[in-house]
């Protein structure tokens, strides 16, 4: 059968519904129609992950101890960032089904009720932010210096996180309409803001007063601010395929339920990454510079990653559409593309991590024994980029079906069961630099479990569609 035959045929299995026009995710080129999504994503996380690394470059301008500081707050931050995007992966993944099924009452309730769920998430790190800084800080570090920094960042991140919990609910309810970019634009607010505040309130400039590690903080909350702003303003003010209610609207906790059907494994799957780091955090405690190198891998891998992740999302949405309206040619001419894209992106990641690590730890004042711990801390660690491909794309597969449980298990024994274990053995048994190994070993087995649950899932649910 021809492209064109296929396309025909896709267009006459969505029927619009009265009210409703056809959704681009059940009658457009597949392959165009990802590109046309996931390119916003992608640029937006590239520009996020910019600022970023661009934070803890000016960061470790003030000194060593302040970008290790910054780097023993960052698990708490993904955190944050985990229960936001959990949540609205939940979110994205119903509504993208209820449009594909037309139960377009159903995407409404869930998309109003993503705004509910996020301040409820913020709630839970005010009590963080407010309670528990000190004692997270006296648990890492006995360095003052150290203490004190990361003290007054991840107070200020933590209870001022209402902002970005809000701007990624409504980032995803946007998405899962086929809407890639206004997220998009409302990402790049956030980081551009960020990236231009940074050195000014870092260092004082213009007349501003000079704020230290505290400067960083405000930055990355203003910039938050500023993105949530823009993204109600998006929502409130625009005609899409669902309708957000921030008042009149009385929560259906069947909603909830479907939204964290998938939401939940998602967060934990996310989460588990800020375990992972929690944990070997606590394996190089009695180094501050790897603890500083494992903080500066982080940072640099999301520039590999992050489009990845982009990718994903604009994959998300077209797979669950699919899904609900039972076409399994578009579902899995998805999945394919998303495959290949991925595996291209992670092998340039790779090349450029084995070629260039100097020059990457150089950007973050690298001294003498962080390039010596670091250049081959790169190197060890990206050897996971390829197999990690396969891995997020068939999670990706796994939780636009519903099934997102599947994916948390694969984050489980990748970044838990895998790493933590392997990384602790391999440190007491051969030091620093064979720790780093541990990644791609862990990457490894994930690779074999998903390739057990994609052929369960496909042969069960997807190959009778």
């Amino acid at each position: 059968m021809t492209e064109n035959k296929e396309i025909m045929t896709d267009v006459q299995e969505v029927q619009a519904q009265e009210g409703h026009e056809e959704n681009k995710m059940g009658t457009a080129p597949v392959g165009k129609l990802l590109a046309s999504m996931a390119w916003p994503a992608i640029l937006s996380m590239l520009i996020s992950a910019l600022y970023n690394v661009v934070d803890s470059i000016f960061v470790a301008m003030i000194s060593q101890k302040a970008l290790t500081a910054v780097s023993l707050v960052m698990p708490v931050q993904m955190l944050i960032t985990a229960l936001a995007v959990g949540s609205g992966v939940g979110v994205n993944s119903l509504i993208a089904r209820r449009l594909g099924a037309k139960r377009f009452e159903e995407a409404d309730k869930a998309a109003s009720t993503s705004v509910r769920i996020a301040v409820f998430n913020y709630i839970i790190f005010l009590i963080v932010g407010l309670f528990l800084t000190v004692p997270f800080m006296n648990a890492y570090t006995s360095d003052s210096e150290i203490f004190e920094g990361g003290v007054t960042y991840m107070r200020i991140v933590t209870c001022a996180s209402l902002f970005i919990m809000v701007e990624i609910s409504l980032e995803k309810v946007l998405q899962s309409t086929g809407n890639m970019l206004a997220p998009m634009l409302t990402s790049l607010t956030g980081a551009i803001t960020n990236i231009i505040l940074d050195p000014i309130l870092i260092f004082g400039l213009l007349g501003a007063p000079k704020m230290g590690i505290a400067g960083a903080a405000v930055a990355t909350v203003a910039g938050q601010a500023l993105a949530m702003t823009v993204a109600l303003f998006v929502v409130l003010t625009r005609e899409h395929a669902v309708k957000v209610r921030l008042i009149r609207f009385k929560m259906d906790w069947h909603v909830v339920k479907d939204i964290y059907a998938v939401g939940f494994p998602s967060i934990i799957m996310q989460a588990i990454g800020s375990v992972m780091l929690l944990g070997y955090n606590a394996i190089l405690a009695a180094s501050a510079t790897a603890v500083a190198v494992l903080g500066i891998y982080f940072k640099l891998q999301s520039f590999v990653f992050m489009p990845v992740f982009g990718l994903n999302q604009g994959a998300m949405p077209i797979m669950g559409y699919n899904f609900g309206a039972r076409n399994k040619h578009r579902l899995m001419r998805t999945y394919k593309l998303g495959l290949i894209t991925a595996i291209i992106i992670m092998a340039i990641g790779t090349l450029l991590f084995q070629l260039f690590p100097q020059v990457f730890l150089l950007m973050f004042n690298a001294d003498s024994e962080m390039l010596e711990m670091g250049v081959p801390a790169l190197r060890l660690i990206s050897i996971c980029f390829l197999p990690a491909a396969f891995g997020i794309m068939t999670s990706t597969l796994f939780q636009g079906t519903g099934h997102g449980i599947y994916s948390l298990f694969a984050s489980l024994i990748r970044q838990l069961i895998g790493i933590l274990p392997l990384a602790y053995i391999l440190y007491n048994l051969a030091g620093v630099t064979a720790s780093w190994m541990s990644f791609p070993l862990a990457e490894i087995i994930g690779l074999i479990y998903s390739a057990l649950m994609f052929r369960h899932l496909y042969n069960k649910e997807i190959r009778n569609l």
